[in-house]
């Protein structure tokens, strides 16, 4: 799946701070460009990761395709 992110340098230190803006509060940064991709990457694929449900009996999962 392929997601837009934004990279922008910080003046000061060099760095760069990049997010999804599709996924609110996704963000990350790197000393290089190419770390912080890597880092990005690695943020979306935390933050799409399923979380155990507790779910209460007679409950039903589904899952569905978007």
């Amino acid at each position: 799946m392929k997601w837009r992110v934004v990279l922008e340098p910080d003046t000061e230190t060099g760095d760069w701070a990049i997010w999804c803006p599709e996924l609110p509060g996704c963000v990350s940064a790197g000393e290089t460009e190419q770390e912080a991709l890597d880092n990005i990457r690695e943020a979306i694929e935390l933050y799409l990761e399923a979380e155990p449900l507790n779910l209460e009996l007679g409950s039903v999962l589904r899952e569905i395709l978007v």
